[in-house]
């Protein structure tokens, strides 16, 4: 009766441990598919709201035709807002990751600083993913509401 009860224990968890692994091998697939160079072609949310996210100073338009660079197997990065008219000139370096498959999370590094040392960062949504787009939501509190931000990437180049 013990090796049966025993027997059992070791297949549960040789069940579980095989679908976390495959979760989390599905998971690292979904992520190295953001590898590459990337640009947000449009940032739409509801225009009553003055939004400027990720603490830049600058409306979240200035975020359109920002590029953004995206190196999966170190899970660092980098965003780049051109500039121009109301818009500052930003070139920040990111750590970023995506968790539970549909969770892009990354973090600001100052020059400096490790990334470990970087306690907080942004959570946004991953909605939908193609070979060559992808679209990340983002909710943003504003006056006791959530406002819905979502950014539109399209893939400039693979490196």
């Amino acid at each position: 009766m013990k090796n049966l009860l025993l027997a059992g224990i070791i297949g549960a968890a040789m069940t579980v441990s095989c679908s976390t692994a495959k979760t989390a091998q599905s998971d690292r697939a979904d992520f190295l598919k953001l590898k590459g160079d990337w640009q947000i072609t449009s940032v739409n949310y509801d225009n009553n709201y003055k939004v400027k996210p990720f603490d830049e100073g600058a409306d979240a338009q200035c975020f359109v035709g920002s590029h953004w660079k995206l190196v999966p197997n170190n899970w660092t990065g980098s965003y780049t807002i051109n500039g121009g008219g109301d818009c500052p000139s930003v070139m920040q370096p990111i750590k970023f990751e995506v968790t539970n498959g549909n969770e892009f999370k990354f973090k600001k590094l100052m020059e400096g600083t490790k990334a470990k040392a970087v306690t907080a960062g942004y959570s946004l949504n991953l909605i939908s993913q193609t070979a060559d787009q992808f679209s990340l939501e983002q909710n943003i509190p504003s006056g006791g509401d959530n406002v819905r931000v979502v950014y539109n990437f399209e893939r400039t180049s693979m490196k």
